[in-house]
């Protein structure tokens, strides 16, 4: 159960938030929101919180602080590896399931 504050500022804004959450979520009129759009993008990128923008009291759009791109899991640590030498050829190491065949489970 979490205990929700509300509170009102001098430009309008309601301010919802859920303790244990990163940031507020903010819901602020249209008017409101054009007025002091600058200040209100400076919040956000400090904040990590989130605003909702409406219009005529439904909700028409969210600002939120811009995600950095993650890049994508396949490659991402190409950078930590290096191959030193041959990785093609076969070892002339023999191994242990060719010299003793019999503890090689067959399927």
């Amino acid at each position: 159960m979490y205990n929700v504050l509300i509170a009102q500022h001098t430009i309008g804004i309601q301010v919802i938030n859920v303790p244990g959450t990163v940031g507020a979520t903010k819901t602020i009129p249209v008017s409101k929101f054009r007025a002091n759009c600058l200040k209100l993008i400076d919040e956000i990128q400090e904040s990590g919180g989130e605003i909702v923008i409406t219009k005529h009291g439904r909700p028409a759009a969210k600002l939120m602080p811009h995600a950095p791109k993650l890049r994508a899991p396949f490659g991402r640590d190409k950078h930590l590896v290096r191959f030193m030498g041959d990785i093609i050829t076969p070892l002339d190491v023999e191994w242990e399931a060719e010299s003793n065949p019999d503890r090689v489970l067959n399927p």
